[in-house]
């Protein structure tokens, strides 16, 4: 028994296709505005899953290149401020030689002295520089000053604690040195190797024209020295680190956003083609309906 198709099925069945042609063509369309072949999830539920978790990681990336870009800067801030305080100590050692001189003049010794008690000054204004409002060289306890009026400079022992930077998924970058490192440990004695203990016995010697006390400090300024050249060495080794770190990111960054492009954006070339297809799938849809809807009832009692 054959099924009687009947003008109303016919005109329901060219009303579906029409209809399926223009979602097909607005979808299209939209893809070409956007250039994003995923504009809401149910377009592709797979590749979604896979934009988001990209999405996720492109944002995390970028978290940690922020977070490498500020270590580098406190690196090379820190090294700024170590090297000044390296030339400081290379001035003391050289007035200090100078004042060893037994046939200076008791003149020219307050002048020395007056000169060593400002490049003291000057190494505290150092150890106590601040960036971003941390103090750098005092560990986990950067909001508090470290060479305060509380205590002599000498007397001060800074925090130990380590600041990390974290720049990947369990990788952190430890881009802190506190002042026992750079200046020598806390040295209530006043005897040991501790710039300030050098320097106040120093000084305290050339109030006195003591000549041999201030040749045997030489060696101490040139631990002193020795020791901010070991940090600025440290401090290189950080930096070069740092700097592989932030390397790696950005080309894992490109990586990313490729293979974010690859799952989200559109393919123009085919997206042309696709809507000349059905541009003319739909005008060949609407030429051949307008023969069939045409026909009238006088049309077939003729």
């Amino acid at each position: 028994m054959s099924l009687r198709v009947t003008q109303s099925m016919m005109h329901l069945q060219l009303t579906r296709n029409l209809n399926r042609n223009l979602t097909q063509m607005e979808q299209l369309q939209q893809q070409t505005t956007t250039g994003r072949k995923i504009n809401k999830p149910s377009d592709d539920p797979v590749g979604i899953t896979y934009s988001l978790r990209y999405r996720t990681e492109i944002a995390a990336n970028g978290q940690y290149k922020e977070n490498v870009d500020s270590a580098l800067s406190w690196l090379d801030f820190t090294d700024s401020v170590v090297n000044q305080a390296g030339d400081v100590l290379k001035r003391v050692k050289e007035l200090a030689i100078q004042a060893a001189n037994g046939t200076n003049p008791d003149l020219a010794l307050d002048n020395v002295k007056s000169e060593m008690e400002q490049l003291k000054d000057q190494l505290i204004d150092i150890g106590n520089s601040k960036m971003n409002g941390k103090y750098i060289f005092n560990g986990e306890n950067f909001e508090q000053m470290p060479y305060g009026p509380s205590l002599e400079a000498r007397e001060v022992t800074t925090d130990t604690g380590a600041i990390m930077y974290t720049v990947g998924v369990n990788t952190k970058l430890d881009i802190n040195f506190n002042g026992n490192q750079v200046f020598g440990a806390g040295d209530l004695a006043g005897t040991g190797d501790n710039v300030f203990s050098t320097l106040d016995r120093v000084i305290a010697a050339l109030g006195s024209g003591n000549h041999s006390d201030v040749t045997a400090e030489l060696g101490n300024i040139d631990k002193g020295i020795d020791r901010m050249l070991n940090v600025r060495a440290e401090i290189g080794a950080r930096v070069n680190r740092a700097e592989l770190v932030q390397n790696r990111l950005a080309d894992l960054e490109i990586n990313l956003t490729e293979m974010q492009s690859k799952v989200e954006d559109a393919d123009f070339e085919k997206l042309l083609i696709d809507t000349q297809i059905n541009e003319n799938i739909y005008q060949a849809s609407l030429s051949v309906g307008a023969k069939v809807i045409s026909k009238s009832l006088v049309d077939f009692l003729r």
